[in-house]
C-alpha cells in the first residue's frame, strides 16, 4: 500500500447537548475514557489535531479553538477548525463517536479520490461528520455560508465517495453516536462498563 499523505483532524466538540441534560457531552465517560479522548485516539497519527468547542481537557499537542459566535453550530465550527489546519487533507469528525478506530480513518484516507469520502451507516445515510476531505474543497464550500445551515446542504454539491465499513456482528459500528441518554447507556454497555449505582 502506498504511503498516505499527511492529514489533520478537526473534531467538532461544541453544542449544548440538550438531550443529555446540557452536560459537556465530549467529556462523558465511555469505557474509561471520555468520548472526545476516544475520537482523538483514532486520529493519533494526524499531524494536527484540532478540537472546536469550549475550553476542555485534551491530550498534549491538541489545539482547542472556538467557533464564532460560541455555540454557533457545526458550520461555524468547521470554519474555525479549518482555519487552524495546514494539511491538504483533513478528517472531519464529531466528538461523540466512541467506537471510531484508526483502521476506519485509514480506510477513509485510502479511498479519498474526489472532494471527500464519508462513512455510510446501515440505513444508507451519509455521515458527513465521519469523513475525510480535501481541505481546500471544504474551505471553498464554506465560503460565504453563514448562520445555522445544515452541514448536509453545505456539502451537497461536492464529489463525495461513500464507504461502509465491515462491522463484526455483535460489535457497535463506528458511526455509533451518543445523542441521548439511551445512546450513552448503550455505548457504555457495549464498551463493557456498567453504570455505577447512585450513592
Amino acid at each position: 500500500m502506498p504511503e498516505l499523505p499527511p492529514y489533520a483532524a478537526v473534531v467538532l466538540a461544541g453544542g449544548r447537548a440538550a438531550r443529555l441534560g446540557g452536560r459537556a457531552k465530549p467529556q462523558l465517560d465511555v469505557g474509561g475514557a471520555s468520548l472526545l479522548d476516544r475520537v482523538l485516539a483514532a486520529v493519533a497519527d494526524a499531524d494536527q489535531r484540532v478540537v472546536v468547542g469550549p475550553p476542555q481537557p485534551v491530550p498534549p499537542g491538541v489545539v482547542v479553538v472556538r467557533e464564532d459566535p460560541p455555540g454557533g453550530g457545526p458550520v461555524r465550527g468547521m470554519r474555525a477548525g479549518l482555519a487552524a489546519v495546514d494539511a491538504d487533507v483533513v478528517a472531519l469528525l464529531a466528538a461523540d463517536l466512541p467506537f471510531l478506530t484508526p483502521a476506519v480513518v485509514a480506510a477513509l484516507r485510502e479511498r479519498l479520490t474526489g472532494d471527500g469520502v464519508v462513512v455510510v451507516d446501515a440505513t444508507g445515510r451519509d455521515q458527513h461528520l465521519l469523513g475525510v476531505w480535501r481541505t481546500a474543497t471544504l474551505r471553498g464550500a464554506l465560503a460565504g455560508v453563514d448562520g445555522p445551515v445544515p452541514v448536509r446542504s453545505v456539502l451537497a454539491g461536492l464529489a463525495v465517495r461513500r464507504y461502509r465499513p465491515d462491522v463484526v456482528p455483535g460489535t457497535p459500528p463506528p458511526w455509533t453516536d451518543c445523542d441521548t441518554p439511551a445512546d450513552l447507556e448503550r455505548a457504555r454497555a457495549a464498551a463493557g462498563v456498567r453504570r455505577r449505582p447512585p450513592g
